[in-house]
């Protein structure tokens, strides 16, 4: 019985460390963002010029692709806007 009580005693002892450890390296990790993002914000990187519009697409690749979502969707889907990224 004795061994029965040192194994509880050594498990709840080693869970409580493991929990212990990873509270503090995630409070750590939260310092560590808070101290990052208060000295060192984010660059606000500025806004790239557009070109002259998106290139238009072909009919039939859009033909095509209203095709495939009437039969991905079952006929309930519609196709609203297409752009080439």
């Amino acid at each position: 019985m004795e061994n029965l009580n040192t194994a509880l005693l050594l498990m709840v002892v080693g869970m409580a460390t493991v929990f212990a450890i990873l509270l503090i390296v995630i409070y750590l990790g939260k310092g560590l963002i808070a101290l990052v993002n208060k000295y060192a914000p984010e660059e606000v990187s500025s806004a790239k010029p557009a070109a002259s519009g998106p290139a238009a697409i072909p009919a039939n690749v859009m033909a095509a692709i209203s095709a495939a979502v009437t039969v991905v969707t079952q006929g309930k889907g519609k196709v609203a806007k297409v752009e080439k990224i």
